[in-house]
């Protein structure tokens, strides 16, 4: 998510011109407030994986199907909500969407630390979502309103490297703060949104004109969110309830009725969640697929490295961080490489190469798990290939998602392109967890993972071989 708006600010070769003290201060502060908002969100979308077996033990009697609904549930409605959202802070100005999303968010955080169970943590994580979608989209329209063109790029590459930064490092940061209390991966956002709403309210810039139009379709946004859920609950479901169960088929059926409706109002209404002449650009169509299926590998990749450092290695939260981190330092400097990579070989085939090192990867950890804590020769190979693989897939889609579609679309499509990788998320999560279901000891357990490693490393190749399609369509637009 972290890449949205690096397509929408053309680089400038132009030095910029020097300013005042006070302005550059000025500036400094405006962006430390959005790059707080965005961070949060950053974090807390990835930070949960880290604390599931704390969350397993304090909540007695909870299984890993019934807590991954506090990642789900915040995927499915950030993903719904976040179009809408940044319309709405369009039409009724980006200060006060910004700042109420980031005061909701500091009460979610609040709310989900002060969680007695299950419930009342996804409620809360519901709000949160709601408070991220308003933030997210409206932090970069805030940053553009406070530099000048010829600043603009680089403050876009600052904020987009400073939530990049943000989301590698949730797991190392999230471990340490579990191994406190769980409920301190929530209770840290409290004195940086306090801080940065009561500094907002006054550096923020206010749009003299804020736009006009018809309301965007909420009840799309609706839709979605009742179309993904029902598809999560089957698939999270059907080991306990049965694939042919009424109930499990019943929520399959509310899925494609739920989609059914949501494409038919978008056909039709005047501002929907996902523009139909979006749709119609081939290559646009092609790299989200690519990214649904992508993300899709990569959720189930990182959820499951999670719950097997600590649910079967016995590590702790914050080992389990700095098991990742050797692939996680190295994403900054793939992030740079891409660019190059992308210019020699182009960005299908990144991508596509992309997709193959998460599936790599993956696959690694089925064929080398091993019962006995192994960590050099079972797990250090995977931790390096999927953080490498994630990053150039990530990067170089962000590029085809806005290729061909015309500037006054880019926002739009960035958006959509974030909602579609929300989803995916979803879609891995809850695929694992289905075919993982509820494993017995010792060779039962290993016999899951393997078995479930198997299923994620398919779908990073089910992702190259759409990949393929996108670089077969990108050759044909160039010929």
């Amino acid at each position: 998510m972290t890449q949205t708006a690096g397509d929408a600010v053309p680089a400038k070769t132009v030095a910029p011109p020097p300013e005042s003290p006070e302005a550059g201060r000025h500036r400094k502060l405006v962006f430390l407030v959005v790059c707080a908002g965005f961070v949060m969100s950053s974090l807390d979308m990835m930070i949960v994986n880290v604390a599931f077996p704390a969350l397993e033990e304090d909540f007695h009697g909870t299984t890993a199907a019934a807590l991954s609904w506090t990642l789900n549930a915040y995927s499915i409605v950030f993903a719904a909500a976040l179009v809408p959202a940044g319309r709405l802070a369009d039409r009724s100005g980006r200060k006060g969407g910004f700042l109420l999303g980031l005061g909701l968010f500091t009460l979610a955080s609040a709310l989900c630390a002060a969680s007695q169970g299950v419930p009342m943590l996804v409620a809360a994580r519901v709000l949160q979502a709601l408070g991220a979608a308003a933030m997210v989209p409206t932090s970069l329209g805030l940053l553009l309103a406070t530099y000048p063109p010829e600043r603009r790029a680089g403050a876009v590459r600052a904020w987009t490297a400073v939530g990049g930064v943000a989301a590698a490092l949730a797991p190392i940061v999230g471990g340490a703060l579990v191994n406190l209390d769980w409920r301190w991966i929530f209770l840290i956002n409290l004195p940086f949104g306090i801080a940065a709403l009561l500094v907002g309210r006054r550096v923020l810039p206010t749009a003299a004109q804020p736009e006009r139009g018809p309301l965007p379709d909420l009840l799309g946004s609706v839709l979605i969110v009742i179309a993904v859920a029902a598809a999560s609950l089957a698939l999270i479901k059907a080991p306990e309830w049965g694939w042919s169960s009424a109930r499990v088929l019943g929520c399959f059926a509310l899925t494609v009725v739920g989609l059914a409706e949501f494409f038919r109002r978008s056909a039709r209404h005047p501002n929907p969640v996902v523009a139909f002449s979006l749709l119609r650009v081939r290559s646009f169509s092609l790299a989200n697929l690519t990214a649904l299926v992508f993300n899709s590998c990569f959720g189930a990749m990182l959820f499951s490295f999670m719950l097997w450092c600590q649910n079967v290695w016995g590590y702790s939260a914050l080992e389990t961080g700095l098991a990742l981190a050797p692939g996680t330092f190295l994403m900054p400097v793939m992030a740079m490489a891409t660019g190059p990579l992308v210019k020699k070989l182009g960005a299908a085939t990144v991508v596509m190469l992309g997709c193959a090192l998460l599936a790599a990867g993956v696959l690694w950890w089925g064929i080398a798990a091993q019962s006995e804590p192994d960590y050099v020769a079972m797990l250090l190979p995977g931790a390096l290939l999927t953080p490498v693989g994630t990053i150039l897939g990530t990067t170089a889609l962000v590029g085809l998602v806005t290729k061909d579609l015309p500037p006054a679309s880019f926002a739009t499509g960035s958006a959509v392109n974030m909602m579609v990788r929300q989803v995916g998320l979803v879609i891995g999560i809850s695929v694992f967890i289905a075919v993982l279901g509820t494993p017995g000891p010792g060779a039962a357990t290993l016999d899951a993972f393997r078995h479930a490693w198997f299923i994620a490393a398919g779908i990073g190749i089910l992702a190259l071989l759409v990949g393929l399609s996108l670089a077969r369509r990108t050759e044909a637009d160039a010929g």
